[in-house]
Parts: structure tokens; sequence; C-alpha cells
């Protein structure tokens, strides 16, 4: 049986790489022919960075058998914190750590609402999508919000072009990609080690699978789906951070949709919404995927209505073979 989800598993990855070379073939015959050169790929690899860290806390709210709703919403608060924070002459380190916090601390509120309240998580953070996006607003008084330059803005920017030494050949490596793409990769190793080789990622599996299981296993259920709400909220204010470096302002209208890109994203990686599966790697390359359709569509001068439908039909699709494969087993 562990031999038949490996297999699996490695299956489905195959199919999106497949699929992500079906439609990055697309692309490049329609597309202007600066689609797939190497500064292209740098700045889809930018653009990336949003989407695939709010994929990594979300694989572990979906696989635990939850959804979030507001991370769209958390992202553009996050932007405005991390704006007031410069715009007050506090740190850039002050500025960052509200910005993280501000996301645990919604993370935070979802658990508490969905652990004691008994509520499901898709009213729980349908009805925080809307708080959070109107606090957004109402911190930066339905305006956006200019701030001082600092490094923060250079976290999504591609860093100045090093020659290659032999004696040093760390530098030249190290300015291939912006800090930010960097910090994604880190990232999303550490929450795959997490899952696959701790404790507390066997317990977000194990609660996602068959709750009443775990709970007889002695699972404590309700703190895991807390820390996972937390956790996921962490990696949203971190990916707010990285909204905030593309943007340089606060911005609390900024974000709108992107949760169903990063759940669409994570569903195409392989994650079942009934809980109980999904990978980091599939949930990257499900994010690879729809950072290629949207600038695929915008390099060829398609409306944004175009890359909206294609990501709803992608949703709808992926949901249909979820089903079909959890009918199958």
């Amino acid at each position: 049986m562990k031999q038949f989800f490996k297999t699996s598993s490695l299956f489905n990855l195959a199919g999106l790489v497949f699929a992500w070379f079906a439609i990055f073939a697309f692309f490049w015959w329609k597309a202007p022919p600066n689609f797939h050169s190497l500064d292209n790929f740098k700045t889809m690899a930018r653009q990336d960075t949003i989407v695939a860290i709010a994929t990594l806390g979300m694989t572990c709210i979906i696989i635990s058998g939850g959804i979030d709703l507001s991370v769209g919403s958390v992202v553009a608060f996050v932007t405005v914190v991390i704006a007031l924070a410069l715009q007050a002459h506090q740190s850039p380190w002050v500025a960052l750590l509200c910005g993280i916090g501000a996301g645990g601390a919604w993370g935070l509120v979802n658990g508490v609402l969905i652990t004691r309240l008994k509520v499901v998580p898709f009213i729980v953070t349908l009805g925080t999508y809307l708080l959070v996006r109107g606090a957004a607003k109402g911190l930066a008084h339905n305006r956006t919000i200019d701030s001082p330059n600092s490094w923060l803005n250079d976290l999504t920017s591609q860093p100045a072009a090093s020659k290659f030494h032999a004696t040093e050949p760390w530098k030249y490596f190290w300015s291939l990609l912006p800090i930010g793409v960097w910090l994604t990769i880190f990232c999303a190793i550490a929450v795959a080690l997490m899952l696959k080789r701790t404790r507390f990622g066997r317990h977000i599996v194990a609660v996602g699978s068959n709750e009443q299981a775990a709970r007889l296993c002695g699972v404590p259920i309700e703190r895991v789906k807390l820390a996972v709400y937390v956790l996921a909220g962490l990696f949203v204010g971190l990916a707010g951070l990285m909204q905030y470096s593309r943007l340089t302002l606060g911005d609390p209208t900024a974000a709108d949709g992107l949760e169903l890109k990063v759940i669409a994203a994570v569903v195409i990686g392989g994650a079942s919404l009934n809980g109980g599966q999904g990978s980091v790697l599939g949930s990257l390359l499900g994010a690879w995927i729809m950072t290629t359709i949207s600038t695929g569509c915008a390099q060829m001068g398609l409306d944004n209505w175009v890359e909206q439908m294609v990501t709803g039909a992608i949703i709808v699709i992926s949901v249909a073979v979820d089903r079909l494969r959890v009918r199958k087993d």
C-alpha cells in the first residue's frame, strides 16, 4: 500500500510536469518571442513568490481537512501594516516582524473560531475574508499607503549580476535569483521536511485522513488545527511581505482573488479537498503553472477576464479529478 501511494504521487508529479510543458509550449507558440527567454523566467520566478509562499500554508491546511478563503485579504492587510510601520519611522526589521506577526494573528483568529466554535472552516474563513479586507481598508482609510524606501523593496527585485569567480563561486550563485525566491525555496524545503519527518507533520496528515481515528489514537485535534492555521497565517504574512516588496506600498485592495489561485495551485498539485493528501512539491508546481498562465495571458495582451475564466476552469477540473480519484480509491 505504501508503495502504491509513492507510485501514485510520482505519477501525479509527472503529470504536472507534462501539463506545464504543454502550457509553456502553447505560449511559446502564441506569445511574443521573449516569453521563453531567461529574463522572463526570472520575472516569472519573482512573481511566483507570492502565490508559492501562500501555498505552503494552504497545503498544510488542506491536508488537515480545512480551507482558508481569507488569504488575499490577509496579504492586503499585511502590506498596509508594513507600510504604516515604515511610515512611522520604524526599522525595516520591525516592519517585517509586524507584517508577518499580523498574518499569524489572523491565522490564530481563524484557528480559534474553527476549534472553539466548532464551525466549518469554509464559513469561518469566508467571514474573516470580509472582516480582514474591511479592516485593511479602515486601517488605510481607503487609500494606498506610501512608505520610505528600504531594503524590503528589494526582496523581489533581481539583484545586480556579478561575474563568476572560481575562488568565490557562491557570490555568483546567490545573484542568480532574488532573495524572495531563495526564501521561498528554503521555506518549501522546511515545510516538506516538517510534513514528512516530524510528529506534528504526521498529526496533520492523520487529522485530515480520519479525524475520529486520530482522536482515538491520542492526537490533540484542536491543538493541531490551531497550530496549522497559525503556521499558515505566518506564511501568508510572508507572502504579504513579498506583495509589499513588489508594490513598494500598502494597498488594502491588493491580492483580490489570490485565495483562488492559491487553492487552485494546491489542488492542481494533488492535494485532496477531503484532507489527508498533498505535497509541497506538487503545490509549488501548481503555483508555477498558474504563474505561467498569468504571464502568458499578459504577454499575449489578453484581458483579465480570460485569465479568470481559465483559473476557474482549472479549479473545476481539478476538483472533478479529485472526486474521481476519491471514488476510485
